[in-house]
């Protein structure tokens, strides 16, 4: 089943033994254990364990093996610029950006303003945006920084992105690295019940090699495919796993 709701939702239900099973990220089990200013949100083989065993503990259900991506916010560039200039990681961008590169990042306001976004990138990696080289969007709407990068709205030539957005490649950008781990990681894995693994112990040996080849690049292909080119979400599913061998 697909699109039951929100995250609060689908964690209200596998709580409640409603459902089974349902993929979730890692970095959400800050919030629902209410431990977000712990820094070990940031670091993904950590953040991983620690969500494993908070949430066995607490509610019995198991995390199974992550997913390579992470999708936390990021700066994603022209993929001209980066070539260009050799930008792969936010290290890279730092000091392209203080070197005087022409960049101007389109965002939300939450983004530019929020202590933990913008601000923490600019700190940690020694840059700083002037008012003129930011976009500021009022809604948190990823499409439409995707977009105004993508068509140089006003000069821009950076967005604010999630990791898998699937506009990025599509529109010719590239996701640079947060090689200092500015962000909390937010790695997909598949988490259920323990009484239903216990019942379906053939479901992890499944699923392993399935999320260990949904990386970043893989997943924004997969959701440019739903989001951009209007493909249902189940022809897309099946071809992956076809396509991998997975299914017949």
């Amino acid at each position: 089943r697909i699109q039951l709701g929100g995250t609060p939702v689908v964690r209200k239900a596998i709580t409640a033994g409603e459902i089974d099973i349902y993929p979730e990220y890692t970095g959400n089990a800050a919030f629902f254990f209410e431990k977000a200013d712990d820094p070990v949100w940031k670091d993904a083989a950590k953040a991983y364990e620690t969500a494993k065993k908070l949430d066995y503990d607490a509610n019995k259900i198991v995390w199974l093996s992550p997913s390579p991506a992470n999708n936390t916010w990021a700066i994603a560039l022209r993929k001209e610029v980066a070539e260009t200039n050799k930008l792969a990681t936010l290290t890279d961008f730092g000091k392209y950006v203080a070197g005087g590169g022409q960049v101007v990042l389109a965002a939300s306001a939450e983004f530019v303003n929020s202590a933990a976004a913008l601000p923490a990138f600019q700190t940690t990696y020694g840059f700083t945006l002037k008012p003129e080289q930011l976009i500021t969007l009022s809604g948190g709407d990823t499409a439409a920084t995707i977009a105004a990068a993508a068509n140089q709205t006003s000069g821009a030539n950076a967005a604010m992105v999630y990791g898998t957005d699937g506009g990025i490649a599509p529109s010719g950008l590239v996701v640079l690295d947060d090689d200092k781990g500015v962000q909390p990681v937010y790695q997909p894995a598949p988490i259920i019940r323990e009484k239903v693994l216990k019942e379906h112990p053939e479901i992890e040996t499944l699923l392993k090699p399935v999320f260990a080849k949904l990386d970043l690049v893989t997943l924004q292909e997969l959701n440019g495919r739903v989001q951009v080119g209007g493909e249902p979400v189940k022809g897309v599913a099946e071809d992956f796993l076809k396509k991998n061998g997975f299914l017949k």
